[in-house]
């Protein structure tokens, strides 16, 4: 024993251990699944089977709440599988033909799962049509990578990149790149003119070299290589693989530790299409309000990109759930938003009054001991609601599960405060603006998170208690329909269009919360300073993480349709999106559990199969993106930035009536008083795979509330693949002055009898001071 230990924290001690033991008794009644492995050469012989003998087994049991065998174990194991109490469980273990009782944890067959949630299949759609993207090579401009990562070594069967591709290895040993990860450049003059002085190499890895995770993360979501066994601590086990499994990954480190700087950007986009990349993904973007587009280094290096037919997808941006939050919305960007899949780590919480509130984690210790029925306290009482490090008062804490808020600093900083005060585990509960979205981390105390609801109870239960107590019970991978998915992430940012509203953002959604992919050895799975865990893979969320999924969707179809321009990809994954999630609803918002909008899914959710084959797609191009510049009153010499020639320009003699005029696959209409009457006209071109006659589409309209939507001509013929045809749409709002400043939501869709080509539809009324401007 320490000599150092009082006599009074020795009673201290005692009084927790006792007080504790009363807490799990209290608590002994709730149930959960085990696992429970015999000893077939106990078995009696007076047991005609083994059922009976199981059964007899648990009828030795308490028998309050009642013991429930689900399955029974012949072959492949000697035992069964039961609903047991933790007074059951103990006791159980305590039988001399017991082996073992082992927490049931539901296992997923892939890790990112999402190719699966995606419906990718080996053997019909999009990947074997693509050759998963063996073609392909997608530009990652991010923070570097991890050459050493499974997910991104070399592979004999993969074919060589394309001759096109100008590859260069800025790795201090040149051998770290290989035909899968073809290219690997760094671009930091930016940052050292900020920093005044060369990058410290003992904090940073001057080179392509990833330190930070994050771009590890995003290129192995867009290309990883098939790699068998991935997880993080167990969670998410099985095969981990990119969306473009083949495609060949340049990478082009731009962002350091302070960020990511406009002129670096810009230098990388610009390397990587003279190197011929054929697709950008970019997890990056401004903070707060979309900047005007010419001020925009992303804006202006995508449409030199898109010019020479690169497809750049970035992600919307982090501030949801609030209006106007999304970035990087040039018409000619692929804008991501994030969304949830059907796969959780449920964590939940069991309350000393047997309520039951779920939650999410990736905690990996040993939850049976630390976790069960211990004092729970409210972080507002012991110093910081919000668990800032170094205020938590200690004395208040150690011992006990705190219940921290979100908000102010990192998910996983807090229970870091926590465990440096000596509290024994964290409940976080999140904030109402993020409603019941559920992030689960890899904390570094036994810790969930909880819905805002449940936060609200669970605060309301430590202040009417008596001696308030917790349970944490982890329950390991749970892949399923309840709850239904997808729904759109509380973070994910959101439309109007803060630029141009006539332009709907963003465009799609994609799977952006809970993601397992690639992770750098030179971080830990928090980034964290105190955390010395190491891991190859790790399970983040943002829409950093739906972007790569769009970059390797964009890149299959780039291997699928070589021809096809950025914008025509771009139209194939917005008109065949789908709104429907997993129950057969609308996609739901997490931040509000109501039905999501355009304005906050976009289009939908990608489908990449039927992305394959979209039937019609609305092209543009370089004049049209002109003509775009030309009808919001950018200069000659503001769209000069684009074009590189002030004199080129002439803005009198381009006919886009407004910026909704534009040849986009969406609608955002904007209505300057209640009588407005806007029309525009769109052209699609007939796509459709295995046609060799005539083709006719009709028009199916769901009007917003409010708008009277007529389409000329209802009907188009194509005669040929490749040919275009032309339609008008207007919209005339029928709505009163009630109207003024609401949205009001609905859909176009074409359809021949095979291909649904659908398009949404985002009113909005200005208030009428707005009309003024």
């Amino acid at each position: 024993m320490d000599k150092n230990v009082s006599f009074e924290s020795i009673i201290s001690l005692l009084f927790l251990i006792l007080f504790s033991s009363a807490v799990i008794a209290a608590n002994s009644n709730y149930q959960s699944t085990y696992i429970v492995h015999v000893s077939p050469s106990l078995r009696p012989p007076s047991s005609p089977s083994s059922s009976h003998w199981y059964s007899s087994t648990l009828r030795s049991l308490p028998q309050y709440p009642t013991p429930e065998i689900l399955y029974t174990y012949e072959l492949v194991a000697a035992g069964f599988s039961a609903r047991l109490s933790t007074t059951q469980a103990a006791a159980l273990r305590r039988l001399p033909h017991i082996l073992s009782v082992v927490h049931d944890r539901p296992r997923s067959l892939h890790t990112t799962h999402t190719p699966s949630f995606l419906n990718l299949s080996p053997s019909s759609g999009i990947w074997p049509f693509s050759s998963y993207a063996s073609s392909v090579v997608i530009a990652l401009l991010d923070t570097g990578i991890s050459p050493s990562s499974a997910s991104f070594l070399a592979d004999p069967t993969l074919p060589s990149p394309p001759s096109t591709f100008h590859s260069s290895c800025a790795f201090p040993n040149s051998s770290l790149c290989n035909n899968k990860l073809i290219s690997a450049k760094f671009f930091c003059k930016g940052y050292e003119a900020a920093l005044g002085h060369p990058i410290d190499e003992t904090l940073e890895s001057r080179s392509p070299l990833d330190t930070e995770g994050h771009g590890s993360h995003t290129a192995s979501t867009a290309a990883g290589a098939v790699v068998s066994d991935a997880s993080l601590f167990g969670y998410a086990r099985g095969e981990a693989r990119g969306i473009a499994t083949n495609a060949h990954i340049a990478v082009y480190k731009i962002c350091w530790a302070p960020g990511c700087f406009d002129s670096d950007i810009l230098a990388a986009m610009d390397a990587a299409v003279a190197d011929g990349a054929n697709v950008i993904s970019l997890s990056v973007g401004s903070n707060g309000y979309a900047p005007a587009y010419y001020r925009d280094s992303i804006a202006v290096g995508a449409f030199g990109a898109a010019r020479h037919g690169v497809v750049v997808s970035c992600s919307a941006g982090n501030s949801g759930p609030y209006s106007y939050t999304a970035v990087n919305i040039a018409p000619w960007i692929i804008t991501v938003g994030a969304s949830s899949l059907d796969r959780e780590f449920p964590a939940d919480v069991v309350l000393g009054d047997g309520n039951v509130y779920k939650g999410v984690s990736l905690y990996s210790g040993d939850d049976n001991i630390t976790v069960v029925g211990l004092p729970l306290v409210y972080a507002g009482d012991l110093g910081s609601r919000l668990c800032l490090s170094g205020y938590l008062d200690s004395s208040k804490a150690a011992g006990k599960i705190v219940l921290c808020e979100r908000g102010g600093n990192a998910r996983v900083e807090k229970g870091s405060a926590v465990k440096i005060a000596g509290g024994a585990g964290m409940i976080l509960a999140n904030s109402d603006d993020y409603g019941d979205e559920l992030t689960a981390d890899s904390h570094l105390i036994p810790a969930t998170m909880v819905g805002a609801f449940a936060g609200d109870k669970i605060r309301t239960y430590i202040s009417t208690a008596s001696s308030p107590t917790a349970t944490i019970v982890f329950r390991g991978t749970v892949i399923g329909s309840d709850p239904p998915a997808p729904k759109v992430a509380s973070f994910s940012s959101r439309g109007p269009n803060y630029r141009t509203p006539e332009i709907l953002k963003p465009d799609v959604i994609a799977p952006g919360i809970n993601i397992l992919a690639a992770w750098t050895d030179a971080a830990s799975p928090t980034n964290l300073d105190n955390d010395p865990r190491r891991v190859a893979y790790n399970i983040i969320s943002g829409t950093s993480m739906s972007c790569p999924h769009v970059s390797g969707v964009a890149a299959l179809l780039r291997g699928a349709h070589p021809d096809w321009s950025p914008a025509a990809i771009k139209s194939a994954l917005i008109t065949t999106a789908y709104n429907l999630d997993n129950s057969g609803n609308t996609i739901k918002d997490l931040s509000t559990a109501e039905e999501s909008t355009p304005f906050v899914r976009g289009a939908g959710h990608v489908d990449p199969n039927k992305a394959l084959d979209p039937g019609l797609v609305y092209d543009a191009g370089f004049e049209d993106y002109i003509a775009f510049l030309c009808s919001i009153g950018y200069s000659s010499s503001q769209i000069a930035v684009f074009t590189r020639d002030e004199t080129s320009v002439d803005c009198s003699s381009k006919a886009l009536s407004n910026p909704g005029a534009l040849n986009y696959a969406s609608f955002s209409v904007v209505f300057s008083n209640i009588r407005d009457v806007i029309t525009y006209s769109r052209t699609v071109k007939n796509v459709g795979l295995g046609y060799s006659s005539s083709v006719k589409y009709k028009v199916e309209v769901a009007s917003p509330a409010g708008v009277s939507v007529k389409v000329t001509p209802s009907e188009l013929v194509f005669d040929l693949v490749n040919s275009s045809l032309s339609y008008e749409i207007t919209f005339a709002s029928t709505a009163g002055s009630e109207a003024e400043g609401s949205n009001q939501f609905g859909w176009i869709s074409w359809n021949d009898g095979v291909h649904e080509v659908r398009s949404p539809i985002a009113v909005t009324w200005r208030h009428s001071y707005v009309s003024s401007e």
